[in-house]
Protein backbone atom coordinates (compact mmCIF):
# COMPACT_ATOMS: atom_id res chain seq x y z
CA UNK A 1 0.00 0.00 0.00
CA UNK A 2 1.04 3.49 -1.03
CA UNK A 3 0.51 6.74 0.96
CA UNK A 4 -0.02 10.23 0.04
CA UNK A 5 0.73 12.61 1.95
CA UNK A 6 -0.74 16.48 1.20
CA UNK A 7 0.96 18.73 3.63
CA UNK A 8 -0.89 22.14 4.78
CA UNK A 9 -2.14 23.89 7.22
CA UNK A 10 -6.17 23.23 8.43
CA UNK A 11 -8.18 26.32 8.57
CA UNK A 12 -10.60 28.31 6.22
CA UNK A 13 -7.92 31.21 6.26
CA UNK A 14 -4.75 28.61 4.49
CA UNK A 15 -7.05 27.25 2.63
CA UNK A 16 -6.20 29.22 -0.42
CA UNK A 17 -2.60 29.90 0.09
CA UNK A 18 0.26 29.24 -1.42
CA UNK A 19 1.95 26.38 1.77
CA UNK A 20 -1.63 24.41 1.00
CA UNK A 21 -0.99 23.13 -2.20
CA UNK A 22 -0.50 19.55 -0.70
CA UNK A 23 -3.63 19.97 0.65
CA UNK A 24 -4.70 21.28 -3.05
CA UNK A 25 -3.54 17.91 -4.85
CA UNK A 26 -4.63 15.73 -2.00
CA UNK A 27 -8.22 17.62 -2.15
CA UNK A 28 -8.18 16.43 -6.52
CA UNK A 29 -7.28 12.80 -5.62
CA UNK A 30 -10.18 12.14 -3.35
CA UNK A 31 -12.48 13.72 -6.25
CA UNK A 32 -11.01 12.02 -9.09
CA UNK A 33 -11.47 8.86 -7.55
CA UNK A 34 -14.72 9.34 -5.39
CA UNK A 35 -13.45 9.55 -2.15
CA UNK A 36 -14.24 10.86 1.19
CA UNK A 37 -12.00 12.26 3.92
CA UNK A 38 -12.49 10.88 7.41
CA UNK A 39 -10.51 11.25 10.71
CA UNK A 40 -7.81 8.91 11.33
CA UNK A 41 -7.95 6.51 13.35
CA UNK A 42 -7.71 7.29 17.14
CA UNK A 43 -3.96 6.12 17.50
CA UNK A 44 -2.95 8.45 15.00
CA UNK A 45 -2.12 12.31 15.80
CA UNK A 46 -4.94 14.65 13.78
CA UNK A 47 -5.11 13.73 10.15
CA UNK A 48 -8.10 13.32 7.68
CA UNK A 49 -7.64 10.25 5.30
CA UNK A 50 -9.30 8.87 2.36
CA UNK A 51 -8.54 4.95 1.11
CA UNK A 52 -8.71 4.14 -2.50
CA UNK A 53 -9.54 0.44 -2.73
CA UNK A 54 -8.54 -1.92 -5.60
CA UNK A 55 -5.57 -3.74 -7.27
CA UNK A 56 -3.26 -1.08 -6.26
CA UNK A 57 -4.67 0.39 -2.89
CA UNK A 58 -3.67 3.67 -1.57
CA UNK A 59 -4.21 6.29 1.35
CA UNK A 60 -4.71 10.15 0.64
CA UNK A 61 -3.62 12.01 3.98
CA UNK A 62 -3.79 15.25 5.20
CA UNK A 63 -2.83 16.17 8.29
CA UNK A 64 -4.29 18.68 10.56
CA UNK A 65 -1.20 19.02 12.71
CA UNK A 66 -0.43 22.22 11.22
CA UNK A 67 2.45 22.54 9.20
CA UNK A 68 5.35 22.56 11.30
CA UNK A 69 4.06 19.23 13.46
CA UNK A 70 3.38 17.66 10.12
CA UNK A 71 5.51 14.77 10.82
CA UNK A 72 3.67 13.44 13.90
CA UNK A 73 0.77 12.36 12.12
CA UNK A 74 2.50 10.99 9.12
CA UNK A 75 4.70 8.74 10.84
CA UNK A 76 1.76 7.85 13.17
CA UNK A 77 -0.17 6.79 9.96
CA UNK A 78 2.52 5.17 8.40
CA UNK A 79 2.93 3.04 10.99
CA UNK A 80 -0.93 2.14 11.86
CA UNK A 81 -1.02 0.85 7.96
CA UNK A 82 2.61 -0.07 8.30
CA UNK A 83 3.28 1.24 4.94
CA UNK A 84 7.08 0.75 4.37
CA UNK A 85 9.22 4.36 4.22
CA UNK A 86 10.29 4.37 0.61
CA UNK A 87 6.21 3.96 0.10
CA UNK A 88 5.33 7.45 1.70
CA UNK A 89 5.04 10.49 -1.05
CA UNK A 90 4.78 13.50 0.80
CA UNK A 91 4.02 16.54 -1.55
CA UNK A 92 4.57 20.00 -0.30
CA UNK A 93 5.16 23.93 -1.76
CA UNK A 94 8.61 24.69 -2.77
CA UNK A 95 9.72 28.47 -3.00
CA UNK A 96 12.74 27.61 -4.79
CA UNK A 97 11.14 26.54 -7.94
CA UNK A 98 9.11 28.92 -10.38
CA UNK A 99 5.37 28.75 -9.75
CA UNK A 100 4.08 25.88 -11.96
CA UNK A 101 7.62 23.60 -11.85
CA UNK A 102 7.27 19.79 -10.40
CA UNK A 103 10.12 18.11 -8.45
CA UNK A 104 10.06 14.56 -7.83
CA UNK A 105 12.95 13.46 -5.23
CA UNK A 106 13.17 9.38 -3.86
CA UNK A 107 14.93 11.12 -0.80
CA UNK A 108 16.33 14.35 0.14
CA UNK A 109 16.95 16.86 3.05
CA UNK A 110 13.89 19.24 4.24
CA UNK A 111 15.41 22.50 2.24
CA UNK A 112 14.15 24.60 4.72
CA UNK A 113 10.93 23.47 4.70
CA UNK A 114 9.31 23.28 8.36
CA UNK A 115 7.18 20.48 7.18
CA UNK A 116 9.69 18.16 5.34
CA UNK A 117 11.30 18.91 8.47
CA UNK A 118 9.27 17.79 10.83
CA UNK A 119 8.25 14.63 8.73
CA UNK A 120 12.33 13.79 8.77
CA UNK A 121 12.50 13.94 12.51
CA UNK A 122 9.37 12.38 12.68
CA UNK A 123 10.22 9.21 10.69
CA UNK A 124 13.99 9.51 11.27
CA UNK A 125 15.10 8.76 7.95
CA UNK A 126 15.77 11.21 4.98
CA UNK A 127 14.66 8.21 3.02
CA UNK A 128 11.44 9.30 1.64
CA UNK A 129 10.17 10.06 -1.37
CA UNK A 130 8.61 13.78 -1.75
CA UNK A 131 6.71 15.83 -4.74
CA UNK A 132 7.75 19.68 -4.61
CA UNK A 133 5.39 22.14 -6.20
CA UNK A 134 6.77 25.26 -7.35
CA UNK A 135 5.47 28.00 -5.54
CA UNK A 136 7.92 31.11 -6.43
CA UNK A 137 9.59 33.36 -4.35
CA UNK A 138 7.87 36.39 -4.97
CA UNK A 139 9.34 39.53 -3.90
CA UNK A 140 12.61 38.92 -2.16
CA UNK A 141 12.06 41.74 0.09
CA UNK A 142 8.65 40.63 1.46
CA UNK A 143 9.03 38.15 4.33
CA UNK A 144 8.98 34.57 3.35
CA UNK A 145 6.16 33.32 5.68
CA UNK A 146 3.89 35.95 4.66
CA UNK A 147 4.28 34.57 1.15
CA UNK A 148 3.77 31.49 1.00
CA UNK A 149 0.90 32.19 3.78
CA UNK A 150 -0.91 34.23 0.85
CA UNK A 151 -3.37 33.42 -1.76
CA UNK A 152 -2.05 33.41 -5.23
CA UNK A 153 -1.53 36.27 -7.66
CA UNK A 154 -4.13 36.47 -10.43
CA UNK A 155 -2.30 35.62 -13.34
CA UNK A 156 -1.48 32.13 -11.23
CA UNK A 157 -4.80 32.29 -10.33
CA UNK A 158 -5.89 31.05 -13.49
CA UNK A 159 -3.27 28.50 -14.48
CA UNK A 160 -3.71 26.85 -10.45
CA UNK A 161 -5.99 24.14 -11.35
CA UNK A 162 -3.94 22.70 -14.37
CA UNK A 163 -0.87 23.14 -11.75
CA UNK A 164 -2.75 20.91 -9.63
CA UNK A 165 -4.32 18.45 -11.81
CA UNK A 166 -0.48 17.85 -13.09
CA UNK A 167 0.44 17.53 -9.76
CA UNK A 168 -2.32 14.33 -8.61
CA UNK A 169 -1.22 13.14 -12.27
CA UNK A 170 2.45 12.83 -11.24
CA UNK A 171 1.12 11.03 -7.59
CA UNK A 172 -1.30 8.77 -9.31
CA UNK A 173 1.56 7.34 -11.09
CA UNK A 174 3.50 7.49 -7.91
CA UNK A 175 0.97 5.46 -6.87
CA UNK A 176 0.75 2.49 -9.45
CA UNK A 177 4.50 2.83 -10.66
CA UNK A 178 6.98 4.21 -8.32
CA UNK A 179 8.88 7.72 -7.63
CA UNK A 180 11.43 6.82 -10.63
CA UNK A 181 8.81 6.79 -12.98
CA UNK A 182 7.57 10.24 -11.48
CA UNK A 183 10.97 11.75 -11.98
CA UNK A 184 11.57 10.69 -15.16
CA UNK A 185 8.41 12.04 -16.32
CA UNK A 186 8.13 14.92 -14.55
CA UNK A 187 11.28 16.13 -13.60
CA UNK A 188 12.96 19.53 -15.80
CA UNK A 189 16.40 17.79 -15.52
CA UNK A 190 15.95 14.18 -15.21
CA UNK A 191 19.37 13.41 -15.43
CA UNK A 192 20.03 15.95 -12.20
CA UNK A 193 20.74 13.79 -9.01
CA UNK A 194 18.35 12.69 -6.69
CA UNK A 195 18.84 14.64 -3.62
CA UNK A 196 17.98 18.62 -2.53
Amino acid sequence: MKLIVGLGNPGREYRDTRHNVGFMVADELARRHGLSFGMAPSQVPDALIAKRHGADPWLVMKPLTFMNLSGHAVAGLAGYFQVPVPDVLVVVDEVALPFGRLRARARGSAGGHNGLKSVIERLGTTEFPRLRLGVGRGDARRDLAGHVLAAFESDEQSALEGFIARAADAAEMFAVDGIDTVMNTYNPDATAPDND
